[in-house]
Parts: structure tokens; sequence; C-alpha cells
């Protein structure tokens, strides 16, 4: 059972992990007679943003420096800020008070001379670290690496290295990662959180200047763009230009914090996705995922989308900003990162092990505090053989994500190993490791072998970083496959032979639901029959086959169940792969020379996860047949993958809303390689056998197959080998330090403290900290609570806390129209994260959320229990406040999982025996848990008896996971807790 509780919006925003897992999810929520609505404790995972920003003349946000030597980046720190010049000097005498110092060794150069120093593990002659894990082996290093036995001792250094005995017992470990990544969605409200917390430390009489990150921490803006011009060559200059007139407070509070806060780096908008250009140093190839959005008239409004996460933001990580190895005052040690966005796990194709983390954590990390972490097990998944003709490395990424979810995965890391890694090209890996959220993992990782090195050289790095870097992990933790491999041990292992992946899509609501191509059709109409759920829509037999006949722009269409309406290649996942993208390029040129076209209501749209997919894609002329299918590039950044794909034609629109459409949840959702959305925005429908039926005619009159468009894998590889140059690269990356006019000419003031504009919708003081003391709340139980909402399965941080719009009856659209925003401004909720009020109001906002309280209706609503009364989720928490009573939430398996982190309360998994429904409990019921006054008498994984006032009992496990979650508990969270500790150092 999940319970999160939250006893006062200041205590409760930051309780970081307040979990009681058994076999129901609930999840509570005290009232509090703070003025911000309690609902706002579900922000305890807002992801948390920071900027490395140095105090220069050049314009502030890019320092001045080349972010691809991290040498130069930290001496020009040293140079500019005094804080981080004296953590400096800590890390490069760190080695003096280490008590594992005798392993701190020199790593000579071929040539003379040596790289720098660094921890040897194989130093320590200890046989148990060669059968280490490859990911296991950077924990050990950073454990060593920073042990000085009071953060880090040197029995969490021994946990780690006898891991095989200790793993499964749930062991706590501190990790210390090297870098922290944010996006723009989850950086505003980390920012809000640093200044808010500078005002505390001002008022409880400590050292505001305190408050700055003690670790590189990037920020990329790539969550903004919207697609509101697609089909058009002016498309990228008209959605940069509405972004910003949307967007202008956000982007300058976080100008403002580049300057404010030290040790920060901000990538304006349009410069590529963060997972992407994250990774500059080693450009990840992984395969990108589109959006083909169908929305169909009946009742069924469609989306399939080819796997593309996040352009922007990881593209740019792992193309930009990836070190692989760092090199900071002369000591070598693995890059590592944590970032606020779940699919920071791209970076780990690269051998740079990074997840997604909640924001108050990263934020925790940030001002130096050790991530508390239970060291986690490890699966093995061997790969052998290689891919078949046809075959893409999206097909591949869907096989493993259905192969995972059916094992299990979820607190663990994946390390993927064997023979047929050598077939895997980088970018193929890291759409793999990009997936991790959707198969549950903490990490997909791929050691670095010779394509990691490879890739660096592709990418622009120099030849001497390659040789520091490859030198570096030979020496502790490099794969060569030229040489014996010395088995490893593994918790559970897993294997696959890829000539067994085919090609398939994955849907209509779940990324791990896939569907082989070739079984499409069949699948499509079983859902159409079945009742409503993961894979049916319930539509009456008589109604499956209306068509719906309208008028588009003078000319005639027509729409039906599983009509493509909207076709997007879009998000991370694949726009930074080559190979698919090319792919896609190659299917539009077929479909040109035989005379096809996308139909003109189908919103097609392609926003590249960075500036090099565009060049390689003129480069090989085959952006000219994209946007004559009208796959026009529209942006760069997350836009249709995290519902920003901007409003449909309003006669399709129409079409769709006036025949029949029985509710927003009948809507299906496809994920595909981009090659595929290509293919079905040509036959303009998912119900079609792609190996019977055409897809369409040609000019002469002829049948036209989808073996007719379809690429071979050796058409695909030349166009990659003549169109992919390092110099791309280089030059890409060269201009994104110089901004752009419209982000360059914001104006934002010098203080170090910010002043908050009341009347704001978009930046607000938040109230966390508003009534802090110097003394810990405690702990509180929860007494008479009544069920705020009752789910079933599967219910996801987008559900929970939804990014896309504000739809126009929400509590958050009456609170801005209130303050005079007009309804064409709403904008979206990610872009208002930084404003609790509204998100307080967008907390389980999303119009297609299932609660059983409501007997089958679908939408943002629950019952008030003492009344009966139907109000939306807000109104009804808000009710429940004012009356002083408490609340909690009933979920089952899967509560919390998903791409989104920040905004959204982190639930547990389902444990095996009594749930809601074998316990009998209809959510009616009022529920008092009971915990120990003193946090000295809780202890992690502690059991707890929840009674109701009908006379059921049962007893749960409290989800403090670790000694180090109690004491966040116990002082309301991670952040009173930093705030405390640093005003007493």
């Amino acid at each position: 059972m999940y319970i999160g509780t939250s006893a006062s919006s200041s205590a409760l925003v930051r309780a970081s992990k307040v979990r009681f897992a058994s076999s129901i999810s609930l999840s509570l929520s005290k009232p509090t007679s703070v003025s911000s609505p309690s609902l706002v404790s579900y922000r305890s995972l807002s992801s948390s943003s920071a900027f490395r920003s140095l105090r220069f003349s050049v314009p502030r946000w890019s320092h001045g420096v080349d972010w691809r030597s991290p040498a130069s980046l930290r001496a020009q720190i040293r140079n500019a800020v005094p804080v981080i010049q004296r953590f400096e000097r800590k890390i490069a005498t760190m080695a003096t008070d280490n008590p594992f110092k005798q392993i701190f060794t020199s790593l000579p150069k071929p040539g003379g001379g040596e790289f720098g120093k660094f921890y040897s593990l194989p130093a320590l002659n200890d046989p148990r670290i060669d059968k280490l894990p490859y990911s296991i082996k950077i924990l050990l290093e950073s454990a060593i690496r920073n042990c000085d036995n009071f953060q880090v001792k040197k029995s969490d250094v021994e946990k780690i290295i006898d891991w095989e005995n200790t793993s499964p017992n749930q062991v706590e470990i501190p990790f210390k990662p090297a870098r922290v990544l944010l996006q723009d969605f989850t950086g505003v409200p980390a920012v809000v959180d640093l200044a808010c917390m500078r005002d505390a430390m001002n008022k409880l009489g400590g050292d505001s200047n305190k408050i700055n990150p003690l670790v590189p921490v990037d920020l990329v803006i790539d969550h903004s763009v919207q697609v509101d011009l697609a089909r058009s060559e002016n498309a990228v200059q008209a959605n940069m230009d509405l972004e910003f007139q949307r967007n202008k407070e956000r982007f300058a509070f976080l100008k403002w914090g580049s300057t404010a806060f030290h040790n920060m780096l901000v990538v304006p908008p349009g410069s590529g996705i963060v997972h992407q250009v994250r990774n500059l140093a080693c450009e990840d190839h992984s395969a990108v995922s589109s959006v083909i959005c169908l929305l169909v008239c009946g009742c069924i409004a469609l989306q399939l989308h080819a796997n593309t996460t996040c352009p922007t933001q990881d593209t740019v990580n792992l193309e930009y900003l990836g070190r692989v190895v760092f090199n900071t005052d002369g000591i070598l040690y693995p890059d590592s990162v944590v970032g606020t966005d779940s699919h920071t796990t791209m970076i780990d194709g690269l051998g740079v092990a990074g997840w997604g983390v909640g924001g108050i954590e990263a934020e925790a990390t940030m001002l130096g505090q050790p991530m508390s972490m239970v060291l986690p097990g490890v699966v093995g998944f061997k790969l052998s053989g290689k891919l078949c003709n046809g075959v893409t490395a999206t097909d591949l990424v869907l096989t493993v994500t259905q192969m995972l979810r059916k094992h299990g995965v979820v607190g663990k890391f994946v390390e993927f190993y064997g023979e047929g890694m050598g077939e895997l090209s980088l970018a193929d890996r890291a759409t793999i490791a990009n997936m991790s959220p959707e198969y549950g993992a903490t990490m997909g990782f791929f050691p670095v072998d010779h394509v990691t090195l490879q890739y660096l050289k592709l990418t622009g790095r120099s030849d001497d970083t390659v040789a520091m870097i490859e030198a570096y992990l030979r020496a502790n933790m490099f794969v060569d496959y030229n040489e014996p491999q010395l088995d490893r041990a593994y918790s559970s292992y897993l294997q696959l032979d890829l000539a067994d992946v085919e090609p398939c899509i994955s849907g209509p609501k779940r990324p791990h639901d896939r569907v082989l191509l070739k079984d499409m059709k069949a699948d499509w109409h079983a859902c159409l029959d079945n009742k409503v759920g993961f894979k049916g829509f319930a539509v009456p037999k008589e109604a499956q086959d209306k068509v719906v006949n309208f008028s588009f722009k003078g000319q005639p269409a027509e729409l039906k169940n599983g009509s493509v309406v909207i076709a997007a290649i879009t998000s991370c996942t694949n726009t930074s792969n080559p190979s698919v993208m090319l792919g896609a390029g190659l299917v539009a040129k077929k479909a040109c020379e035989l005379g096809l076209e996308v139909k003109p209501w189908v919103k097609t749209s392609l926003a590249p996860g960075s500036g090099v997919v565009t060049k390689y894609l003129l480069q090989s002329g085959l952006q000219t047949y994209l946007n004559q299918q009208g796959f026009h590039i529209v942006g760069y950044g997350c836009t249709t993958c995290i519902g920003n794909s901007g409003d449909l034609d309003e006669s399709v629109a129409c079409a769709i809303a006036d025949n029949g459409r029985v509710h927003p949840l009948t809507r299906a959702n496809y994920l595909a390689s981009p090659p595929l959305v290509v293919a079905y925005a040509l036959a303009g429908t998912v119900d079609i056998d792609f190996d019977k039926e055409p897809i369409g005619t040609s000019k002469d009159g002829k049948n036209v197959y989808f073996k007719d468009v379809w690429p071979s894998n050796e058409e695909i590889a030349e166009v990659v080998l003549s169109s992919v140059l390092p110099d791309m690269f280089k030059s890409t990356y060269n201009a994104i330090t110089k901004g752009n006019p419209m982000w360059n000419q914001l104006s934002v003031p010098s203080s170090s403290l910010y002043s908050w504009d009341p009347k704001s919708t978009y930046i607000h003081e938040p109230p966390y900290f508003k009534d802090m003391t110097m003394d810990p709340p405690g702990p509180h139980g929860v007494k008479d609570a009544y069920c705020l909402l009752n789910f079933g399965d599967s219910i996801t941080t987008d559900h929970i806390s939804p990014a896309g719009s504000i739809h126009k009856d929400s509590p958050a659209a009456k609170y801005l129209l209130e303050r005079g925003v007009d309804r064409r401004d709403f904008n979206s909720y990610g872009s208002r994260r930084g404003n609790d009020d509204v998100m307080a109001r967008g907390t389980f906002a999303n119009i297609r959320i299932v609660n059983k309280l409501l007997n089958g209706e679908v939408g943002p609503k629950t019952v008030h229990i003492p009344t009966g009364e139907k109000l939306y989720v807000f109104d009804a928490a808000m009710r429940y406040k004012e009356a002083g009573q408490d609340t909690i939430v009933l979920a089952g398996a899967e509560y919390g999982s998903g791409s989104s982190r920040d905004w959204a309360a982190k639930g547990p998994m389902l444990q095996a025996g009594e749930d809601a429904e074998s316990l009998g409990l209809t959510g009616h019921e009022r529920y008092t848990i009971d915990l120990p006054q003193k946090v000295s008498e809780i202890r992690p994984g502690q059991d707890v008896t929840v009674t109701t006032d009908n006379g059921k009992s049962f007893s749960c496990t409290v989800r403090f996971d670790t000694e180090v979650e109690l004491a966040y508990f116990d002082h309301g969270g991670i952040l009173p807790y930093v705030i405390r500790n640093l005003i007493k150092q």
C-alpha cells in the first residue's frame, strides 16, 4: 500500500518519499493552515533546475566557455567564483584524507607525462571487484573517491564491493553524481525553489549565498516550443516567435537564475533536446520516435507516435554536455549525472551513468548532499546476432521494453552485454537506454567499448581527449570485445537474439504494449471491440465503420476510426538516430517519386533533437522530400511527445468532436519508428495490413505497397555514411554558445535575491518555507481521512500532474481567467510549473484519468464523500481542507510511474498480496494511520496498521527506504533539511 503524507504545504511539498507499501497505494494529504492549497504537496517531486553561471562580460548564459572541454570549464569557474574555487581546492586535497589514498595513482601518457591521477579499482586486489557489473563499478569509484567517513563511510565502500551479497538485502548507500541536468519545465520550479531557499536563509539569519550549486548544473530550454504552424518553410521561426511571446517571463527568470547562481549553465531555446545536447561530447544516434496522432470520428481520437523522446535536452546531453570521463584539477573520474527528466537515461548509451530523479533530490545534489539510494540489483541482458533487413532500432527498443516490463526491473539497473553489442551503433544503444522509464528500470546501461570511442571522435572530441578517456577506462572499467570476457555476476539474466526482432509499433495507450506490424490491423479491430481499457475502446459494431465527410480548406475530406490526423516525428528517443531519421527521408523520397502524397488534413511535423539532424537531412537531399510530404521542421525541442502538438485545424477538430466522439479518453496513441510514421501518414490510417493492402496509388494508376517505399538496410547505411559528418557536430555546438537574438535581448536584474511579482501567473513565491523555524516539525499520522481519489493500476505522473494544455473549464483555467489571462494565452501546465497556485489546481487534472469513485466516468473530477457532490479534484480537496479533514488517495500498481517526475507524487509498486478490491475498500471509508510521535521510533521498512471507520484493518509497510529519508521526513522534506544544516554550518 502506498501512503504519501503531506502535513503542511511546506512540509509535504518537501517530504520527499513518504510511502507506505503493501498492496494498495494510498497517498495522503493533511489539511494545513497555510494559504497555499494542500494539493501543492504533490509537488514533492518537482524537478529542480540550476544553471552553471559565471560572472563574465560576455553573454551571461554562455559564460564564454568551451563546454566540450571540462578542464577549461573548471579552470574558468575557479577564476570566476570563489565559492567554487574553495570547493575545487577541497577536491584537490581530498586524496590526503581519503582512507583509500593508497590506490590513488598516476595514469601515464604513452609518450611520457601523465593524464592525471585516479583511484585504481584493480589496485584494491579484491577478486569481488572483478565480477562486479560495470554500472556498480561506477558507484564504487564514486564512493571511494568521495570517502570522508562522514557523508561517505568506509563501510559504504565495503557494501558496494560486496554487492553480490548485499544488494538482495536492500542496503542503503550514498552516491554523489558528477553533475545535474535539467530542462525548462522542471528547471523553472527548481530555480523557484532555490530563490525561495535564499529568502528562507535570510529570514532564519543564515547566509543566502550558501544556496549555490557545488556541482555543474546544465539546463536546456527544450520543452516550450509548440507546433502552432506546420507544413511551412517558415514554421521554425514562426513557432519560436510564439514560444518567446508565451514564455518571455519564464525565460527571463531562467536567465536571471543563470547569473544569480554559480556553476549553472543555460542552453537557450531552439538549441535542441536536453538529452541529445547534454551528450554533445558524444552524440547519441538514438532512434528517433515519431508521433502519429490519429484522431478519429465515431469515438476514437488516435495518436501514433514514433519513439522520439524529447529531442532537445537528451540530445544536447548526448552530443554536447556528456564528458564520459571528467578531468578536474588533474583528478580523473567517470562522468555521472542525475536529471529531472526521466529520459536522462539516454546518456547511459554512452557509458555514462545517469537517471532521472525528483526535483528536490536534484536540488539537494546541487547543494552538496549525497544521494541516498538503495544498492540496486542488476539485470544482465545478453545480446547476440544482428538485426534483420528492414528492422529498425525502434523495433528493437519496443521489443526490449516489452521483455523487461514482463521480467520486472523497477528499481534495478539493466546492463547490456554480449557479442551482439558490436552490431549496435551508439545511436541504437541510446535509443534503448532512453526508454528506461518505459520498461521501469533506473538505468539501461551500456559500458564503454570501441563503439563508444568511435562515436566520441565522430562528434568532435579531440584525439587527446579520447585517448585520455580510453586510458582511464582501460585502467578501471573498459569493455574490449576483442579479448576474452570474464563472466560477471548479475542479479538475474535475460537474452535476446537480435535476429528475432520483428517490425512493430506499440499502443494504443502504453509504450510497452507492443504490436507486430503484421498483426496491426487485427489488433486495431480487437481494440475497437474490447471494453474500455489499455487495449480497448468499446466502440459499438454499428459505429466502427462510420465515415464522416467534411470540407478541408475547400477540398472534400473524410475521417473514420483509425484515420491519422497527426503524424509527428519528434522526441529524443529517435530524433538523434541518423539511421531512422534518414530512413524516414528515404520513405518520403520513394513516395514522392511514385506520386504519393500525405492527405493535407493530416498535421505532419518534424522536430529534430538538434541542429545536426537538419544538417545531415539537407546534406543527403532528403529534407526536400520530407517537406513535400508535409514534414517540415517545426522547431528544436519536445513537441507532440509531451502534448505540445498545437491545435488541429478547426474543420478537422469539428469533424471529430461533432460526430459521436464519446470521450477524450478514447484516443489511441501509437509509438513507431520515424520511417513508419511517414508510411502510416501516407496510408492515412492504421486500419491497414501493409503486407496485403496498398498504401496508395501511383501517378500512373498502379497500386503502391509498403514494400515499394521501404528502404533496405544497405540504402540507409549508404546515405548515413555519406551524410553524417563530424564537422556537423562541431559547427552546430559552436553556434549554440552564441544564443539567438531574442534570448540575447532579454534584460534581467543582477540581484542575487529574486524580486517576486505577486501579479505574475508564471513565477510565484511558493509557501514552502513561510512558517519554517530551526526546529523540525517531526512525524505525524493521519486521522479519519476521507478518500480523495480511488485509482486502479498504471496511474502515471502524467495523470497526476499533466504537462499539456489547460482545459478551458478547469480550476486552473478559472484561476487564470480571474487574473485577466486570455484563454489563448493559457499556455500549458508544464510552462506554468513556476506557479504553485496553478500547479496545485493542475494536480490530477488529466482529462483521461479514471477515478473509481465516479463509477466509470472519465475525467478530472471526484465525489466529495460527506455531501456526495461531484467536484473537480482541486475543489474537493479544498472543501476537505477548509473542514480540517485529512485525505488519502487509493492507488494500485505502478502508481507514479512514467516520464514526468516533477509536480507529481512518487508512487510505489504494488506488493504481492491483498489489494483494495480483495480488502473490500470502496473509497467511501475513513482511514486512520498511526505513526510514532518521534522519528527515532520509526524504522525503514516498518509495518504500520491502517484502520477504517467500518472496522476493516490491514497492515502496510512504511516506504521510508533509508534512514536519510526518515531524516528528510522529520524536517518536512529535503530542502528544509538542507537549509537547517547549512545554517548550522
